[in-house]
Parts: C-alpha cells; structure tokens; sequence
C-alpha cells in the first residue's frame, strides 16, 4: 500500500500532472512491486505566494511525499528513489527541483477497504 502527495507550484503542476503520475506509477509498480491497478496520487498545484521556492530551485520545484507500509530495504527505497531522479528529467525536471520524502506507517496503523492493514492479504512483496 503507498499514497503519493505532490506539491508544486500551479503553473508546472497541472501541465505535467498525468506524465508526473505516470513516472510515479511506473517507479512505484517496478521498483516497490506495487500491483498496476494500484495508482493513489494526489496533486496539489499552488500559486507561488503559496509555495515559496527554496533558493537554487526553480518553478518546477515538487515535493513528493510517499506514505506506506513500513517494511521495505534501505537498498528497495534508494533504487525507488533513483528512479524518479532519471524519470522526472524527461518533464524537465532537475535534480535540485525533486524531493522526495517516504513516511513508513505499521499496516495495523492503516484502515483500508473496511479492514485494518495488517489484516489485508497483500498482492504485491515487502521486503522485510
């Protein structure tokens, strides 16, 4: 299970919003194992007053938080991250303008489908 949240500013966001899921899709379906019918992303365009640009980025600046189960490898998440770096180039994306921050929750800590996470027969691997 993983939630993706992106935030950046409205002007990029909303122009690259279906090849940014598709690049999260395809990072998360090939590196996490995530199931292909599995694509729960969230956009979140601001105006610039509302998402101040750190100095060294530019307007294409994301951040992307990835919440999930607990239980992946340090090397599973590097290579996730790693990922999204070259893919993101191909939306002009730099380096300095991507962050990516993953939150790992216990499965018993989520509540999907009427059922508590830890209750729920995964169809994809963690990596414990």
């Amino acid at each position: 299970m993983a939630q993706f949240k992106v935030h950046g500013r409205d002007t990029f966001l909303r122009e690259v919003r279906q090849q940014l899921s598709d690049v999260l899709h395809a990072a998360a379906v090939d590196v996490l194992e995530l199931p292909v019918t599995k694509r729960f992303h969230r956009f979140f365009p601001m105006a610039a007053e509302d998402f101040p640009t750190p100095e060294g980025r530019t307007e294409r600046y994301l951040v992307v938080e990835v919440l999930m189960f607990e239980g992946r490898s340090v090397a599973t998440k590097k290579a996730f991250y790693a990922r999204l770096y070259r893919d993101v180039a191909a939306l002009g994306v730099e380096p300095a303008d991507l962050e990516v921050t993953i939150v790992e929750t216990p499965r018993h800590d989520w509540a999907v489908r009427g059922l508590p996470g830890d209750e729920l027969a995964l169809p994809y691997r963690v990596d414990v």
